[in-house]
C-alpha cells in the first residue's frame, strides 16, 4: 500500500492542530496571509512578535521534521524559477481576492461550518483544478 497519502494527511492533521491552538489562544482565525500581511502592511505591529514566532514555525517545523527523520518528502515542483515566481504572485493575488488564504477559508472556516470559507474554499479548488487542466493539460507548460 503506497504511504505517501500519509504525508497529506500528517501535514493536514498539524496545520489544524496549529488552527485550533491558535484560536483557542488568541481567539483568533489562524490565516497564514493575514498574518503576513499584517507584517507587510504594518497593521500587524501590536502583535508582530507573535506573528514572527507563526512564521518561525511555519518555515522551521519542516525543517526540523526533515532533520529528525532524514527525509524529504518527493514532489513534484518545477525547476522554472518564472513559473515559481508567477505561482506566488498569482496565489498573493488571490489570497487578497477572497481575503485570506486556504488555512483561513479552508482549513477554520470549514471547521467553524463558515458560509464564507466553505464558498471560499469551494472556489479555491475549482481554480486550481481549472488551472491544472489548463496549463498541463492544454497548454503543456507544467
Amino acid at each position: 500500500m503506497p504511504v505517501e497519502w500519509l504525508y497529506g494527511l500528517g501535514g493536514g492533521l498539524v496545520i489544524g492542530l496549529a488552527g485550533a491552538v491558535f484560536l483557542l489562544a488568541n481567539g483568533r482565525i489562524m490565516g497564514a496571509s493575514g498574518i503576513v500581511g499584517g507584517l507587510v502592511d504594518g497593521t500587524g505591529a501590536a502583535n508582530r512578535t507573535e506573528r514572527l514566532a507563526f512564521l518561525a514555525g511555519l518555515i522551521g517545523f519542516p525543517m526540523v521534521i526533515a532533520l529528525l527523520f532524514g527525509f524529504v518528502p518527493p514532489g513534484n515542483v518545477t525547476t522554472s524559477p518564472a513559473l515559481l515566481i508567477a505561482a506566488g504572485l498569482l496565489v498573493g493575488v488571490g489570497t487578497r481576492l477572497a481575503n485570506g488564504c486556504t488555512s483561513g477559508h479552508g482549513v477554520c472556516g470549514i471547521s467553524r461550518l463558515s458560509l464564507r470559507g466553505i464558498v471560499a474554499t469551494v472556489f479555491y479548488i475549482l481554480a486550481g483544478g481549472l488551472t491544472v487542466v489548463l496549463f498541463r493539460h492544454i497548454l503543456g507548460i507544467i
